[in-house]
């Protein structure tokens, strides 16, 4: 799935120096991700660009109060491909390979209530912050399900189509199984023994599909399939009351542009009013500009049909149903699905100006294109008009704690920490002005 449409302003970087004696005298420790090999040692975790303190669940604020039995059987859905025979061959990072006989001790206790859970994860974890290296705070946004009426054939009413993957789109780059993205790399259509650029959103939305019977169904606007797009799924709401979900299939290689950016830019939209209600509103109220404004963004994604069922939800990347307000999109490069998290943030949930305290266990169970960092997420809220509300609002900081297998030994983690920098010298005034310049 992919993230909301937007420009996300960035969070305030930290603006501690990493020579500062209370950053020096907090247990960060840094390292570098790699797969285990067989001269690695099993106890280590090397995260990219990161900052990683141990602390205690003591340390956890809403620890004690959250929804454990909740969390506990979020975590077991991602735990059922974790365990499966071919499973181990598919990752060897630490984590995954630890985390996998704690999967095989959660099936077999079966669904546990709230005291039991939290023991479970008291017992099997311990918690580390992390954070970005020189950030204070991680990212947080949130995605849903959009649902959207349509029909199997094209009327007046029912003109914009929905298509699934054409057959003559290829990627140059092999595709790794399982991979999330499959389309990453040089996607195209072949020509000879090039590939050659792939139609983008103008050309599609122009036609270039007519008679090739590519369409799945048909929905009122383009604005419905730009954000069905974005979020990576949907459900179209039939003439006869069935309810078909699309998931992503394919994507025509072109990188994603945020229509929200450019809006904000062009001053048509404030910043602080950013929203994806307010770009339904303003794109309904500007056909022509918004066509301009949507064909800026050439990213196409094409769709499957999943099944036919509206009270089941939609599945995640790792391949399992999502929980709405429990799984989370992380940085698939460096994260394990199946990773549990616990989120502190104040989050608008019930209207644009709350700030609702938000301290909930989440479980990594998808991805996203724009989902980049160790501290960085996307909530999954649901489908639907209010989960797309509460989602389109969300763009907030938000502190991070992994909980990281106990055979991880933290102990482990300040192996070759390097030192800091040396400050640079610098000359006054004086000097500099003498040097000429650098």
């Amino acid at each position: 799935m992919t993230p909301s449409p937007w420009n996300r302003p960035r969070h305030s970087r930290s603006r501690r120096s990493l020579r500062h004696p209370a950053f020096l005298a907090a247990a960060i420790l840094i390292a570098s991700i790699g797969t285990l090999r067989a001269d690695d040692d099993s106890g280590a975790l090397r995260i990219p660009d990161s900052a990683l303190e141990p602390i205690s669940f003591a340390d956890i604020d809403g620890w004690a109060t959250d929804d454990h039995a909740a969390a506990f059987r979020t975590f077991l859905e991602s735990c059922k491909p974790l365990t499966a025979r071919l499973a181990a061959l598919r990752d060897r990072r630490p984590v995954y390979v630890t985390l996998r006989p704690i999967c095989r001790l959660a099936i077999d206790a079966g669904e546990l209530d709230g005291a039991a859970a939290r023991t479970f994860f008291e017992t099997h974890f311990r918690p580390v912050k992390i954070s970005k290296l020189g950030d204070a705070a991680g990212f947080l946004t949130g995605y849903y399900e959009p649902v959207v009426d349509g029909s199997r054939f094209p009327s007046p009413e029912f003109s914009t189509p929905l298509y699934r993957k054409p057959p003559d789109l290829v990627s140059a780059a092999p595709v790794q199984a399982g991979a999330a993205f499959p389309n990453k790399g040089l996607v195209g259509r072949r020509k000879g023994k090039a590939i050659e650029p792939y139609h983008d959103r103008a050309a599609i939305e122009d036609g270039v599909f007519d008679g090739q019977r590519l369409e799945i169904a048909w929905v009122r606007h383009p604005t419905d399939v730009l954000f069905i797009q974005i979020q990576g799924s949907g459900q179209i709401k039939l003439e006869d009351g069935t309810m078909p979900r699309l998931n992503y299939a394919a994507h025509n290689g072109y990188p994603y542009f945020p229509v929200g950016r450019a809006l904000i830019e062009r001053g048509h939209v404030p910043r602080d009013e950013m929203s994806m209600d307010r770009i339904r509103r303003w794109m309904k109220e500007n056909p022509d500009g918004a066509q301009e404004v949507r064909r800026m963004n050439r990213s196409y994604v094409f769709f499957r049909i999943t099944g036919l069922s509206a009270d089941k939800e939609a599945v995640g990347a790792q391949g399992v149903p999502l929980t709405a307000g429990r799984s989370i999109a992380v940085d698939r490069a460096i994260h394990v699905y199946g990773t549990p998290f616990f989120v502190q943030a104040e989050l608008p949930i019930e209207s644009e100006k709350s700030q609702n305290k938000f301290r909930r266990l989440m479980v990594g169970q998808d991805t996203g294109s724009a989902i980049v960092g160790p501290a960085r997420a996307d909530i999954y809220f649901g489908p639907g008009a209010e989960a797309g509300s509460i989602s389109g609002r969300l763009r907030h900081p938000g502190r991070f704690t992994m909980l990281v297998p106990k055979a991880l030994d933290p102990a482990q983690l300040a192996r070759g920490v390097p030192l800091p920098r040396p400050r640079p010298v610098i000359k006054d005034s004086n000097e500099a002005e003498s040097d000429g310049p650098k």
